[in-house]
């Protein structure tokens, strides 16, 4: 045979290989592109929804002065800032219908508060026909409950909070684990390392629970509606869990989209935490008259005038900068000792 026909054989044989390679390498890394775009997509509408979450005008809904994590979470405000974001980097912002039916493939979403949790998820509705509706609602808030063996029982929150029943006592009591340790017959509130193991375990355990069922309780929306995928639990680390109770926040989870041949199956974490700024005080000294702005926890015998959030705002009003480190220099040397 000449090298000629040779060829012409190799051709027809390896060139439809070539074809089905090169088609399954693109449809991969077009696969691959999608996975990219929905996680960034899902990811980027948490951390909105997280950023916006402690928005509110009412004032015993604010950070509370006890504790940093104790702030209330407006779950109507996350949702719509969520949905809009997902909508706007999926290019649906203007279609309600694919609005709505992006949800069919969002089985859960979890806002972790204080002192419980919400989940938003699709349950069956009550029609008065014998077809089962499903729609798309918020659960009641769901403590962090916790029960031992000798009756007791304790509600959670996110840090050492806790209001707990105390079964041989037979009354309810509550405030942080270390001030109850020596008032309390509850073992677990006496033992903070324990404690603090136990709160963070069970508060993971139970939300985890709590979403296998939903998630189950997905399918069967999905079988209903022709989706033939199986929406399961993802694996999430247990740093992630952690990382997750360890203050207020929002978890979403996103499967079943087709991405090429392969289904995309996610989740994304945001945090809601406010973090408190110093505030800068405005004050004139009244040796020299001349107008100083320095941090509140600075006090160098000043006379207070204003109250700003920023040393900027404090400079546009006609403040000089205070060296506080100066004044607590001269302090320390004012309070050493005279040894003879």
């Amino acid at each position: 045979m000449k090298i000629t026909e040779l060829s012409i054989v190799f051709v027809l044989i390896f060139f439809p290989l070539f074809y089905i390679l090169t088609f399954h390498t693109h449809d991969a890394q077009k696969a691959s592109e999608l996975s990219y775009r929905y996680q960034t997509a899902l990811q980027t509408a948490v951390m909105d929804a997280g950023a916006v979450m402690h928005q509110n005008e009412k004032q015993d809904a604010e950070a509370g002065y006890d504790s940093a994590k104790f702030v209330k979470a407006d779950k109507e405000l996350a949702l719509f800032t969520f949905t809009q974001t997902m909508a706007l980097n999926m290019g649906i912002q203007d279609d309600k219908v694919a609005i709505q039916h992006m949800f069919d493939y969002i089985p859960a979403i979890v806002i972790l508060d204080y002192d419980g949790y919400y989940i938003f998820a699709k349950e069956s509705e009550m029609t008065g026909t014998m077809e089962a509706s499903f729609i798309q609602v918020w659960s009641p808030k769901k403590p962090y409950t916790y029960s031992d063996s000798e009756g007791n029982s304790i509600n959670f929150t996110l840090d050492g909070y806790v209001h707990a029943y105390d079964a041989r006592a037979r009354k309810w009591i509550e405030g942080f684990q270390h001030e109850l340790a020596t008032s309390s017959t509850i073992a677990l509130l006496q033992d903070s390392i324990l404690f603090e193991q136990v709160r963070r375990t069970h508060i993971v355990t139970r939300v985890q629970d709590e979403l296998a069922g939903v998630i189950n309780r997905h399918n069967e929306f999905a079988r209903k509606n022709g989706v033939s995928y199986l929406f399961t639990m993802p694996l999430i680390s247990q740093e992630d869990w952690y990382n997750s109770i360890n203050d207020t926040g929002i978890m979403a989870f996103i499967q079943g989209i087709a991405a090429g041949s392969q289904k995309i199956n996610n989740y994304a974490i945001g945090g809601g935490r406010l973090v408190k700024k110093t505030a800068v005080v405005g004050g004139v000294d009244p040796a020299t008259g001349i107008k100083y702005h320095y941090p509140a926890t600075c006090n160098p015998g000043f006379r207070a005038e204003e109250v700003f959030t920023t040393a900027k705002q404090a400079a546009a009003r006609g403040y000089f900068e205070y060296d506080c480190s100066a004044h607590f220099s001269l302090l320390s040397e004012k309070t050493e000792p005279v040894l003879e």
